[in-house]
């Protein structure tokens, strides 16, 4: 095999190599059945046996409640966008939203298609750089639901912490699921597609607190309703198996490092050494606020776009990997999830060095 680079991609993004490498064998051979797991019914054994383990684990990492079901979707975090307002926002209803950046921007627009939004905060004039503190925004107590992007791959900014409220809470965490602790217990709902933190493009994962069920209005389609997956333990159709898998090895992996907490330690050592390399010159600049800087995605700038395009077009020639920043913003974007290696990181502050004594 090939020297792997160091993958800083957004998403899908780096995964274990040793997930890679059991995936390998199992596609060909799964559990010496003499089929590969792509090939088998998700109606058998074995994979049912694969999906009870894979919603088994993320339970007991992530410490869900009884009383929420875990669902594995197909349609990518993207279709949550109007399943939520779909099944939770009822018509003639409010909803309010914290437009953060482009993902909850997009949400925004598939929730006006069934009631009315408020925004009650939004960052766009400043290039989504911060997430809001507290005190600036109100959720009016009409409002069905509270809706939040828990971290912004695009502009590198995190809620450092979650909003305290008496609405349901809504939050897409496709982006930093997994790599830190929360109390699933103040959400209604938690979504997050598996291509950063979890596994491969193809399933996205809700938990959804079982009162939330009975919400959704009689004429949503059958597919389109929570409950319909949640009643037949997202067996409804054929579930996206292989990603399903792909999920539950990843989980296995995350319990050998020492589980949530563990990632947790992790991601704030590798993001604490990359910023302090930002910080230490003015040659490199970082999008995001200090106070709303992500663990997981860090978006920074170098002194001209010419620069920016020789960083990148060096930092790959050497085997770093994804380092160009979205197009929406530009600049360079390390993206540090859960399996990025902490030398990876560490190589990368030495690169960066390097390129400002050449190029300062």
């Amino acid at each position: 095999m090939s020297k792997r680079v160091y993958n800083f991609s957004a998403g899908p993004a780096t995964l274990p190599l040793e997930v890679l490498e059991q995936a390998g064998r199992d596609i060909v051979n799964f559990q010496d059945s003499g089929m590969g797991l792509i090939e088998m019914s998700h109606r058998s054994k074995q994979f049912m046996a694969v999906a009870a383990e894979t919603e088994r684990l993320l339970r007991e990492l992530m410490e869900i409640p009884d009383n929420y079901k875990v669902l594995f979707l197909q349609g990518g975090a993207s279709s949550q966008f109007f399943m939520v307002p779909m099944n939770l926002l009822t018509s003639g209803k409010k909803a309010t939203y914290l437009n953060t950046g482009v993902w909850s921007k997009k949400a925004i627009k598939e929730a006006k298609l069934f009631g009315e939004v408020e925004v009650a905060f939004s960052s766009e004039e400043q290039k989504f750089c911060r997430v809001p503190t507290a005190s600036e925004y109100t959720v009016t107590p009409e409002s069905e639901y509270l809706y939040m992007v828990s971290n912004n791959t695009i502009y590198g900014t995190q809620f450092p912490t979650f909003p305290e409220t008496d609405h349901v809470l809504i939050s897409d965490m496709s982006s930093d699921i997994l790599s830190r602790k929360i109390d699933v217990s103040k959400f209604g709902l938690i979504f997050a597609g598996a291509q950063k933190n979890m596994g491969p493009a193809g399933v996205t994962v809700v938990i959804i607190r079982d009162d939330l069920l009975d919400r959704t209005p009689e004429q949503v389609p059958t597919m389109l309703r929570y409950k319909t997956h949640a009643d037949k333990d997202s067996m409804f159709n054929t579930p996206p198996c292989f990603a399903i898998y792909a999920v539950g090895e990843v989980l296995k992996w995350v319990k050998k490092q020492g589980g949530v907490a563990a990632m947790e330690e992790r991601n704030k050592e590798k993001a604490a050494l990359l910023y302090a390399a930002i910080d230490a010159t003015d040659f490199y600049k970082g999008h995001a606020e200090k106070s709303s800087r992500s663990l997981m995605n860090i978006s920074f700038n170098l002194p001209t776009p010419e620069l920016e395009a020789k960083f990148v077009a060096e930092a790959a020639a050497l085997g770093f990997n994804g380092l160009k920043g979205h197009r929406s913003i530009g600049g360079c974007r390390a993206s540090i999830y859960n399996a990025f290696p902490r030398q990876g990181v560490v190589d990368l502050v030495a690169f960066m060095a390097e390129f400002e004594k050449k190029n300062s």
